[in-house]
């Protein structure tokens, strides 16, 4: 049986971390549950986001399952949500 691998990249500009199984680029993760849904729709875990985070078949880059720079950020600030009455 083969065993499968997972890479997640350092953080980027917008503080979301690239996610390649086998090789293979999956997406941009913002999140660790992110991270888990990605991985689950590929039949990487089946569990949740604490066996995601204590996986040893995962190679983090970057800083571990806690690092998400920008997870929190009100990515609005500085925007209006209604256009400004004048």
């Amino acid at each position: 049986m083969v065993e499968r691998s997972a890479v997640v990249e350092a953080p980027g500009g917008s503080g979301g971390r690239r996610v390649c199984v086998d090789g293979q680029l999956l997406g941009t993760a913002n999140s660790l549950h992110e991270l888990t849904l990605f991985l689950r729709h590929v039949g990487f875990v089946r569990g949740d986001e604490l066996d995601v985070a204590e996986s040893d078949l995962i190679e983090w880059h970057g800083g571990g399952p806690e690092v998400w720079p920008r997870q929190g950020v009100d990515r609005t600030a500085g925007r209006h949500r209604h256009p400004p009455r004048w």
